[in-house]
């Protein structure tokens, strides 16, 4: 990326575009590119030199908010255009926007493709678990239950869980924030644009029209008890008093919540955190009310060679040890038939 250290510092109104914000008054889509305007400011890469791509939804809206370059494309698609922008500019940084229906639907196999491909990219999913802009029709993330347009009876779907997807295609970068989460949010920007390779933030956010108050268990400042915040080698510690923690139950191989204190329990028995370890990071992804609080920061990160890093140092070698062309030679080889 550029080196932005000789340039004079970038602040959040840099980032912001003129054009009048168009979300339903109290959607937590404010609050997100209000953290990610933030982030890009402390990052610092020139406004020209950054891109926004989504699909559609109430999500896609958000290249329009943004004072940098952006593509508003179609549905499910923005990751496969994310991957040849990159292709074709790697300087630039790219990131995809997209909400759980748009990327986890119909955008399912790009979501898919981008991340196992490790393209130096940074998709942020905001999932609200709702199909929010065609009027609360329920998503691949809706609860099984949910009573929508579509599923007047409730849902009988069992729903995906987005940062267990990503894990399991092979993401190497995987890390989960809320809307609201204005100190957290942008500390996982900065940590997901840092990362060489795909980078998949999961950012749950209210939809306060068609599913409002569906994270009040994990996403508000009451919900403190039910928040582990993960930090690279510290101890899975969480709770208003910091009181309770997480360990491995070594009988079921499961992850259990136990309060420090207890029955002789210790710091020394709880879990720290290990961020490059993929199976900790796929327990970590699974936990949630009521046992267990949610896990947000980085669970995974476990930094490869970037797809696009890897076609251009191929790309580069082949030219390296390419002969002189020969037009003539090129227009003359090959097979030939008579008719």
């Amino acid at each position: 990326m550029n080196d932005a250290s000789a340039a004079p510092a970038l602040t959040a109104q840099d980032f912001t575009s003129d054009q009048d914000v168009r979300w339903c008054p109290g959607c937590g889509d404010y609050a997100i590119v209000k953290g990610v305007r933030s982030a890009l400011a402390e990052i610092g890469t020139p406004p020209e030199n950054v891109v926004f791509i989504s699909g559609i939804g109430c999500a896609a809206r958000f290249p329009y908010y943004m004072s940098t370059y952006g593509f508003h494309t179609i549905h499910g698609r923005a990751p496969a255009f994310a991957t040849g922008l990159k292709l074709a500019n790697p300087e630039l940084d790219v990131w995809v926007v997209g909400g759980d229906g748009d990327m986890l639907s119909i955008g399912g196999n790009h979501t898919f493709h981008v991340l196992r491909r490790n393209v130096d990219v940074n998709v942020l999913l905001f999932n609200n678990e709702i199909y929010g802009l065609t009027k609360g029709q329920y998503s691949p993330t809706s609860r099984e239950g949910t009573r929508s347009p579509s599923t007047p009876l409730g849902s009988v779907d069992h729903p995906v869980a987005p940062a267990s997807f990503a894990l399991g295609v092979g993401a190497r970068f995987v890390a989960r924030t809320f809307d609201t989460a204005q100190k957290h949010l942008p500390i996982m920007m900065k940590r997901a644009q840092a990362n060489r390779g795909a980078s998949f933030v999961e950012i749950l956010q209210n939809c306060i029209v068609y599913n409002d108050g569906t994270f009040d268990d994990v996403a508000t400042k009451k919900a403190v008890d039910n928040q582990l915040f993960c930090e690279a080698g510290q101890p899975l510690i969480f709770g208003k008093e910091l009181d309770r923690g997480i360990r491995l139950n070594r009988d079921t191989l499961d992850l259990e919540v136990v309060m420090l204190g207890e029955n002789g329990i210790t710091e020394d028995d709880i879990l720290v955190h290990d961020e490059t370890n993929r199976t900790l990071a796929g327990m970590l992804a699974r936990l949630g009310p009521p046992d267990t609080p949610m896990a947000f920061g980085v669970l995974f990160a476990d930094p490869t060679e970037s797809y696009d890093s890897a076609v251009h140092a191929q790309e580069a070698a082949v030219k390296a040890n390419a002969d002189t062309p020969d037009l003539n030679a090129l227009l003359r080889r090959g097979h030939t038939w008579n008719v």
